[in-house]
């Protein structure tokens, strides 16, 4: 059990912790679909089993959440958005949300995800913004960034392209896209108001912000805050709904809103909206 008393882990404690959990499933994925990958590296974790799963937010004891809440690709519609994308794409899916319900993209758009994943919200974006517009995956982990190109290809995305960097430094110039969504993953960084103050600078002007996150709606215990397994599986590093959205309007950002339904446990997924001004 971790003391109440310990510190909260420091970033670059996070990042592994992170960049560890989430490259793992990217090679399962992977592996799965008969592709090499280098899972076997002496850094990395073992590649999860039926026995021995990875962990993420749903499966957390500390802080699981109400059966009514979805995650994955329970989150996407069966028949209109997952019946052509392939397993590699779905296997992959992890989110809280679906950013696409609330993004309203339309055809020659510019859109950035932040925290890409396998893909499956640049690929299901890029039906929506067609070839005159463009979508770009943002992902710190290497392996992610390889499942996604992989699933890229399989797809047939032309006008996706995906890009290994931080969220907190988000590796394009200013005023580059029309839409950021992330789903489920600003939760992970260590540095929220950085990310949204990111997010505003590449966003053009009237740019919108749709996101689908981790968020409490009552503190945490401090054992939560500084369980780094916690943090990994989008528990200990979500804010306060009150701190998100205050972080989002500190960055220069308007018409901030939240939707979500209420849990027992504190912990909720928030759909949150915001513009650039």
């Amino acid at each position: 059990m971790t003391d109440a008393s310990q510190p909260a882990p420091t970033t670059s404690e996070v990042r592994r912790a992170v960049v560890e959990r989430y490259g793992a499933r990217a090679r399962a994925v992977l592996e799965g679909a008969g592709v090499a990958t280098s899972a076997a590296a002496c850094c990395g974790p073992a590649v999860p089993t039926e026995s021995q799963p990875i962990e993420f937010v749903q499966d957390m004891p500390a802080a699981r959440p109400d059966a009514a809440q979805r995650y994955g690709t329970s989150n996407y519609d069966p028949t209109t958005q997952l019946a052509d994308l392939p397993e590699t794409v779905v296997g992959a899916s992890l989110g809280c949300g679906n950013p696409l319900a609330i993004a309203e993209l339309s055809v020659g758009e510019r859109v950035l995800d932040l925290g890409s994943g396998g893909g499956i919200d640049c690929f299901l974006a890029a039906k929506q913004v067609g070839e005159t517009g463009e979508v770009w995956g943002l992902d710190m982990t290497p392996e992610m960034i390889a499942l996604a190109r992989h699933n890229a290809e399989q797809v047939g995305a032309t006008n996706v392209r995906f890009r290994l960097g931080e969220i907190e430094d988000i590796p394009f110039p200013d005023a580059s896209f029309d839409v950021i969504m992330s789903n489920c993953v600003i939760n992970l960084s260590s540095d929220k108001p950085r990310v949204f103050a990111e997010a505003h600078r590449v966003l053009a002007p009237e740019g919108r912000l749709r996101v689908s996150d981790m968020v409490w709606t009552a503190e945490p215990s401090a054992e939560t805050r500084a369980n780094l397994e916690a943090w990994a599986g989008c528990v200990a590093g979500a804010l306060l709904l009150d701190d998100y959205l205050e972080a989002i309007r500190a960055a220069g950002f308007g018409d901030v809103d939240a939707h979500y339904e209420p849990s027992e446990t504190g912990l909720v997924s928030a759909d949150v909206v915001a513009r650039k001004r």
